[in-house]
């Protein structure tokens, strides 16, 4: 997985991305959450570690900033604390988007755990993503299923989703199978 690790302890910071990498990962070290943000930006981040207290923008900083961020495959957010955190605490995670945490110093073992079980998330999300991406159309009179399973017009739904408009006309092809040869010189252009 491609990692962003944001730790302000230099030694910490570079014990953990030396173990990341030789589990395989490929790993960006930040010191701090807007730096993070910074490379979070370039794109493709499978997971952010962040430390959550951190000089400026915090974990939960950046964890809300990720989450704001529209588009894009989901990033998989873990919280690292040195202070043990009571469940409001957590509780106010969660809501900024965390999607685990972990006490400090690191359990590279609990970590390893949980990187996989982020794997499988990642994973499924994209799934789900591709399968959203589908648009079950019948073939016959081009009308769409929605999540309701409710069928409607083509027009509607894109309308519906994108708040695009349509103009109608009809192209050459159609005009002529629908109304013949007009005239006997056909239909140039419509």
């Amino acid at each position: 997985m491609k990692v962003i690790l944001a730790e302000d302890d230099a030694i910490s910071a570079k014990a953990l991305a030396l173990w990341l990498r030789r589990e395989g990962h490929e790993v960006l070290v930040a010191s701090s959450g807007a730096e993070a943000w910074e490379m979070f930006q370039g794109g493709d981040v499978d997971l952010v570690l962040s430390d959550w207290m951190m000089p400026g923008s915090d974990g939960l900083d950046l964890c809300r900033r990720i989450r704001r961020k529209s588009g894009g495959e989901y990033c998989y957010v873990v919280l690292m604390t040195a202070i043990h955190q009571g469940r409001d605490a957590l509780k106010q995670a969660m809501a900024a988007g965390v999607d685990d945490y972990m006490a400090k110093p690191v359990d590279r073992e609990l970590l390893a755990m949980r990187m996989v079980v982020a794997e499988r998330i990642l994973k499924a999300n994209r799934q789900i993503q591709r399968l959203e991406e589908l648009l079950p159309i019948c073939m016959y009179c081009k009308r769409i299923r929605d999540d309701g399973n409710y069928w409607q017009q083509l027009e509607a739904y894109l309308h519906e989703r994108t708040g695009s408009r349509f103009s109608h006309g009809v192209c050459p092809e159609c005009f002529t199978r629908e109304h013949g040869e007009l005239g006997g010189g056909g239909v140039s252009s419509l």
